[in-house]
C-alpha cells in the first residue's frame, strides 16, 4: 500500500500495517481478531475461519477491483462492506494489454539485445515481426477496463469487438467506444490479439478451454490480465508447443505464485509476469489513496 495512503490513515486510526501477513495464516488470524476494518490484496483470503476470526470487522478494503479472494457472500450475511478500488488501475491493465500485444506481434525482436552486444547480427530471424495497427483485439469482457483499452488500441489503428452478455448490444458505450459487439465464438475465430477482461466466477471458470482455444485464428495471440482460473492452462500450453497460438501474455495464474513442475514453465512464445499488470507507481497511488478514503469514510458512519 501506498506510504501516504497509510499515513493518512495512522492519522485517524490505530494501524497494524504488515504486508508479510499474508505468508503466516496465524499471525494473521490473530492480528485481525480485533480490527474494524482489513485492507488487502489479491493473495490475501477474506474467508473461513480468517474471516471468522474478524470478530468485530466492518470493513473490507481491496487494493485492486477482483474479489475472488473475499467471501462477499458471509461478509454481506455479517453486514461486512466491502470496498474494492474500481476503476483506480483500469489505464495500468490497458497499458499492459497493449504494449505485451505489440512485444509478441514483433517477435523475439525485443529478447535480441543479448545477441547483438554479443556481435551476433540475427536480423533476418527478427524480421518477421507483425504490426498492431491493422490487426482485430478481441475483449472477453467489456467493462472498465475492456473500454479503456479499446480505446488504446482503436487510437493505434486496430479494430475491436467485444463480447460482454451483460452489455446490451444497442447500448451507446459500444459506438463510444468504437467496439463492435460480437458472440464469444466469433470474436476468437476473428480476433488477432483475444484479450481477457472478466471477473472469475463458477460461469468464467475455465472459460477458455482446449475448444475454445482451438476456435482461435492460428498465429493469434492472447493476453489474460483477468484470474488465472478463466484460462485452462495445460491446453494453453498444449497450444504454444505445437505453434497453433503466436504467442501468450500470461499475468494471472490458478495457483499463484507458480510451483514447480507448472504446464507453463519453459512454453514457447510466452511471456510471465506476477500479476503485475494493474500495478504501476501511478495505478498504486490512485489504488492506496482511493480504499484508503473509503474505508476511512465507512469507519466514520
Amino acid at each position: 500500500m501506498d506510504t501516504p495512503a497509510v499515513e493518512r490513515l495512522r492519522a485517524r486510526f490505530d494501524v497494524d500495517y504488515r504486508p508479510a501477513l499474508v505468508d503466516d495464516a496465524a499471525a494473521l488470524a490473530n492480528a485481525v481478531a480485533d480490527v474494524d476494518a482489513w485492507i488487502v490484496r489479491n493473495r490475501t483470503q477474506v474467508s473461513g475461519a480468517t474471516l471468522a476470526a474478524a470478530r468485530r470487522l466492518r470493513v473490507v478494503g481491496r487494493l485492486g477491483v477482483g474479489l475472488d479472494n473475499i467471501d462477499v457472500e458471509a461478509c454481506e450475511a455479517r453486514a461486512i462492506t466491502v470496498i474494492p478500488a474500481t476503476g483506480a488501475n483500469a489505464e495500468s491493465v490497458a497499458e499492459y494489454v497493449i504494449a505485451t500485444a505489440m512485444m509478441m506481434l514483433r517477435g523475439a525482436a525485443y529478447r535480441s539485445t543479448a545477441a547483438v552486444a554479443a556481435g551476433r547480427w540475427p536480423r533476418q530471424m527478427l524480421a518477421q515481426g507483425r504490426e498492431l495497427s491493422g490487426k482485430v483485439l478481441g475483449l472477453v469482457g467489456f467493462g472498465g477496463i475492456g473500454q479503456i483499452t479499446a480505446r488504446k488500441a482503436n487510437a493505434l489503428g486496430m479494430r475491436v469487438i467485444a463480447c460482454d452478455n451483460a452489455v446490451d448490444p444497442s447500448a451507446a458505450l459500444w459506438r463510444e467506444n468504437g467496439t463492435k459487439p460480437v458472440s464469444l465464438d466469433a470474436l476468437l475465430a476473428e480476433s488477432d490479439v483475444v484479450s481477457l477482461h472478466v471477473p472469475l466466477t463458477p460461469q468464467t471458470r475455465g472459460l477458455l478451454n482446449a475448444g475454445r482455444l482451438e476456435l482461435m485464428k492460428r498465429g493469434a495471440m492472447l493476453v489474460n490480465t483477468a484470474r488465472g482460473g478463466i484460462v485452462d492452462e495445460l491446453a494453453l500450453a498444449k497450444a504454444l508447443h505445437e505453434g497453433r497460438l503466436g504467442g501468450a501474455a500470461i499475468d494471472v495464474f490458478d495457483d499463484e505464485p507458480l510451483k514447480a513442475g507448472n504446464s507453463l514453465v519453459d512454453v514457447p512464445n510466452l511471456i510471465l509476469t506476477p500479476h503485475i499488470a494493474g500495478v504501476t507507481q501511478e495505478a498504486n497511488e490512485r489504488v492506496s489513496a482511493l480504499v484508503a478514503d473509503r474505508v476511512a469514510a465507512a469507519l466514520a458512519r
